[in-house]
């Protein structure tokens, strides 16, 4: 779960990372008060859980309450790619002397954390990171002594702190490591770390991410999240593993690695059908019974950008029979509202008898495929009718 940048700030702050003072506003004239009650200059800041909102028109740095009214105003409803902002941050103005970077993350690929670091931060980052690669240090980090003291230092000198400011910015490593480890986060990000003109070291700007993982060791049902889509919101509450895409054709399958391929095949096969795609990923799992099947063609069935649906399953711990009877009981179910095309391409466990449920079941709308190359081009036509 990705955090907004207030409820970062609050957990640094939680956790003695030195930070501004930020107010959250809903409102123009919430943003006026907090500005009043900040004083001085201020930053209204979106927030949002993408990257490039300065970019993008979402914060503004203003003089006044007044001022901060009329920001909130622009900012608040605008659209910064894709995601609408609803809330804002007033944070308290900085005389910003320098702009650093640091960030901890779990390295999934070399089984450990990883920091990365740079004298040089700012909102160019990223370009930074591609054009000039040396300019980022980049730290393995060990799970079993993470950040100490020591480990700071080598972090800043790697980044090319110069040598008046490594033990200040090392104190800071340490408290956000701190907040990594006992937040069980992912990923934890200051973009910048200033120093201000009065040699003060900040955390302006936060990003983290908590493993959803590891949700049971703490309290964090008030937390605001993004919204969910309804669909997705639906699949959340039958623990389905369910992603809404922006295609026509809804996608069922068991485990990922067989719904990533049905994806990359009905895209495929779509381009000879009209540019259709892929509506949506969702495994059921390996082991899901026919009435995980019934919940997630329920879902799928009741998504009005779906034309078709494809199951592709290959029955392993999930055998195909209980897949056809999840499917007969999905469709005796929904009755008149199951009204889009089925086909379904089963394999493995049990296939002779699933295919038998769905063949004396006779149902108009389901077809069965012998293949998933098959199965997918025969789904996008239909989606393309």
């Amino acid at each position: 779960m990705d955090l907004f940048e207030y409820q970062a700030r609050d957990l640094f702050e939680n956790y003695g990372v030195p930070v501004l003072q930020g107010k959250i506003a809903d409102t123009p004239e919430e943003a006026e008060a907090a500005a009043a009650a900040i004083g001085g200059t201020v930053v209204v800041k979106a927030q949002v859980k993408v990257g490039g909102r300065g970019k993008a028109g979402g914060v503004k740095v203003v003089h006044s309450p007044e001022e901060a009214k009329a920001a909130a105003e622009k900012i608040l409803g605008l659209d910064i790619k894709g995601h609408v902002v609803k809330r804002v941050m007033i944070a308290q103005g900085a005389a910003i002397d320098q702009e650093f970077y640091f960030s901890v993350l779990l390295d999934r690929s070399n089984r450990t954390f990883l920091s990365l670091c740079s004298v040089e931060g700012g909102m160019e980052i990223e370009q930074l990171a591609v054009e000039r690669p040396d300019a980022l240090a980049k730290i393995p980090v060990s799970a079993v002594t993470g950040i100490d003291k020591a480990k700071a230092l080598e972090i800043a000198k790697a980044g090319g702190f110069p040598d008046e400011l490594l033990d200040s910015v090392a104190d800071v490593f340490v408290k956000l490591y701190d907040v990594f480890k006992k937040e069980d986060a992912t990923l934890v990000e200051v973009n910048p770390l200033v120093l201000t003109k009065d040699g003060k070291i900040l955390a302006l700007d936060g990003k983290v991410t908590l493993d959803d993982n590891a949700e049971f060791r703490h309290e964090r049902e008030e937390m605001e999240r993004d919204q969910l889509d309804p669909l997705e919101a639906k699949a959340k509450e039958m623990d389905l593993n369910y992603v809404k895409l922006d295609g026509q054709v809804g996608i069922i399958g068991n485990g990922a690695g067989l719904v990533m391929s049905t994806l990359d095949v009905v895209a495929y096969a779509g381009e000879r059908h009209g540019n259709v795609k892929p509506a949506n990923f969702l495994d059921i799992g390996g082991g899901a019974s026919a009435e995980v099947m019934a919940a997630g063609l329920d879902v799928i069935l009741n998504d009005p950008q779906v034309r078709s649906v494809f199951v592709n399953v290959f029955g392993g711990i999930t055998a195909c029979d209980a897949v056809a009877n999840g499917i007969v009981g999905a469709l005796n179910t929904l009755g008149e509202r199951a009204s889009k095309p089925l086909v379904v391409r089963l394999d493995g466990n049990n296939v002779e008898e699933g295919r038998k449920i769905l063949a004396d079941f006779n149902h108009p709308l389901v077809s069965l495929a012998d293949t998933m190359d098959g199965g997918a081009d025969k789904a996008a036509a239909l989606a393309n009718k």
